[in-house]
């Protein structure tokens, strides 16, 4: 039956190159023998992939749709081939669902370690909010999560770090500068956070209240860099998490960064994965690379 995983290879490749001869090099075959496969594929589909000219090979509508859904079939053969690879601690391949406002700071040391101890694993990293990874956790979607533990109850949590949570201001305010803060200067201010399918913004909103300020309603970031730049502009404060804050610390902020002193000013960071019956020695493995990579941020 076609088209062959070889066919869909061919596609994909022609369509990333834009040329037939580039393609064929590329998959270390021959042009015609390329040539004569797309053909092959197209008069099994009934339907034109590609338009050949003398600028390249362009996807028609239906072959962007086509080449998209290769793609996708390719990807899962990789899983599926690390799957029966298998061994290891995480049976070759581990799903990992983060939040944004997590992923960025803290992975990119964990993956160099992940991929120098464990050569032969496929990684595959998902950045969603809280909700979508609960979803992501509970459908199987994905394997592992990291984010904030009261969000995913029916999860099997391993605590990573605790974070403390830091008021960001525009350089010009007049409490840009300092040590540690209570919340009451935050007293009437317009808070930043981001928007409410993440915990961060849920606990922004209890500091809000207990600080007398508000939270604003015109601007909703996506990103922890997105309310940093409206905080450096002087539209609000934000308010950022400790392993992002010590990030921008170290390379020069745009604005002035001070400590919140309240019980309720910070968050909890956790490793999690579905209920079973015994935690995954995977889990166990993770957690503890992730746990020193904080420690070494958050010392900084």
């Amino acid at each position: 039956m076609r088209p062959t995983l070889r066919q869909l290879e061919y596609i994909v490749a022609v369509a990333e190159t834009g040329r037939i001869g580039v393609a064929a090099d590329r998959l270390n075959v021959s042009q015609p023998s390329l040539s004569a496969q797309l053909a092959e594929v197209e008069a099994d589909l009934g339907t034109t992939l590609f338009l050949r000219g003398r600028g390249g090979a362009k996807p028609t509508p239906v072959g962007e749709e086509v080449v998209r859904r290769a793609r996708m079939i390719l990807h899962e053969m990789e899983d599926l081939r690390a799957v029966a690879r298998g061994g290891g601690i995480f049976q070759g391949r581990l799903r990992l669902g983060v939040l944004p406002s997590i992923g960025p700071y803290l992975l990119p040391g964990v993956v160099r370690r992940l991929h120098a101890e464990h050569p032969d694993l496929r990684l595959v990293i998902r950045e969603e909010s809280t909700h979508d990874l609960e979803e992501g956790l509970r459908s199987g979607r994905l394997d592992m999560i990291i984010s904030t533990p009261e969000d995913h109850m029916g999860a099997r949590a391993m605590p990573l770090f605790t974070e403390a949570l830091w008021a960001a201001f525009a350089l010009d305010h007049p409490q840009a500068e300092g040590e540690a803060m209570t919340l009451e200067v935050l007293q009437n201010e317009t808070l930043l956070t981001l928007g409410r399918k993440h915990r961060l913004s849920h606990i922004v909103e209890g500091l809000a209240l207990r600080a007398g300020g508000r939270v604003s309603d015109e601007y909703e970031g996506t990103s922890l860099d997105a309310i940093r730049l409206m905080a450096a502009s002087g539209a609000g404060v934000a308010v950022l998490p400790s392993v992002y804050a010590a990030t921008e610390v170290r390379r020069g902020t745009n604005v002035g960064l001070r400590k919140l002193d309240h019980p309720e000013a910070h968050r909890d960071i956790a490793l999690m994965e579905p209920m079973r019956s015994e935690p995954t020695r995977g889990a166990a493995v993770l957690a503890e690379i992730l746990q020193a990579e904080a420690a070494v941020i958050l010392a900084e």
